[in-house]
């Protein structure tokens, strides 16, 4: 299939992965300073915390769509993929922050109380717990220690995608449509996951029966 990704010399690659940090980080600083200048509204915090729980979405499904778009539409953006999950990771991070900090003012008596009375807390504290050590381990030094079993952990990316689905999905009485979306993307990416081995044993199983018979076909 051929490439339509946007193909930028290799010189400036490193450049544009830093430039995706840079970009990618930019709506948690500009609401950041809405709320110092008290321009995010009646509740301050809850949209803060709303907003860097969403962005945190986006970029988790960013994430997860790499291996889609390369496989299915042919866009080879393997070299932003960690760059994007670490995005998410420090999304979820300030989210978490300013729900324990600003939100809960670090009473842990008081979040577990909240844990207890909605069920969707825990899925999102999960989320996060399971993101720290793909962060850890998104480096060059950590692939080469790790070897295959670096392949394994990462997988968790799905797990924790469950998780953000069903804490964005219950964190509300009712879903809107952008609730919708998103949470149908990271269903659809899941399952795509889920088929991509059985897809990629068949092309194989194919590719071998071809390499078999044509031999036959050539004798006879």
């Amino acid at each position: 299939m051929t490439a339509l990704s946007f193909s930028l010399p290799k010189r400036w690659h490193s450049a544009s992965v830093w430039l995706l940090y840079v970009v990618g980080l930019l709506p948690a600083a500009w609401t950041f300073y809405l709320g110092a200048s008290d321009q995010l509204g009646a509740d301050p915090v809850k949209t803060f915390e709303l907003f860097l729980g969403l962005w945190a979405l986006r970029f988790l499904i960013l994430t997860l769509a790499i291996s889609p778009a390369r496989d299915l539409l042919g866009w080879n953006y393997l070299r932003y993929r960690r760059a994007l999950g670490l995005l998410c990771f420090y999304y979820v991070v300030m989210h978490f922050a300013v729900y324990m900090v600003l939100d809960q003012a670090l009473d842990v008596s008081a979040v577990i109380d909240d844990v207890m009375k909605r069920p969707f807390i825990m899925f999102g504290m999960a989320g996060l717990v399971l993101l720290v050590p793909l962060a850890v381990t998104s480096n060059n030094l950590s692939i080469r220690k790790l070897g295959s079993k670096w392949n394994w952990l990462h997988k968790l990316i799905y797990i924790i995608a469950a998780c953000g689905a069903v804490h964005f999905a219950l964190s509300t009485k009712l879903l809107d449509l952008e609730q919708y979306i998103y949470v149908g993307l990271i269903i659809l990416m899941i399952l795509y996951r889920s088929y991509r081995p059985i897809a990629r044993s068949r092309k194989r199983g194919r590719n071998g029966q071809g390499g078999r018979t044509r031999p036959a076909e050539a004798a006879g």
